[in-house]
């Protein structure tokens, strides 16, 4: 089973994966937005960097459910 047939078979079977897909998306389209201003507050910035690392977890966990179910 190749990479992408194992997406396609998370995202059927398991809710955690389709959530975390979910946010990951969610995240990223928030990033994008603040990466389009010219300046952002200190306080935006933290905001930020906080997104950035809960956007990688999110996808570290996916990738981690994505070997699991490639070795099984």
């Amino acid at each position: 089973m190749n990479d992408r047939e194992a997406v396609d078979i998370l995202r059927n079977e398991s809710e955690e994966f389709r959530t975390l897909e979910t946010e990951h998306l969610t995240l990223e389209r928030t990033l994008d937005e603040m990466n389009k201003r010219k300046h952002l507050t200190p306080e935006e910035e933290m905001e930020r960097k906080t997104i950035q690392k809960q956007k990688l977890a999110k996808k570290d966990r996916m990738a981690e459910l994505l070997r699991l179910k490639c070795k099984g």
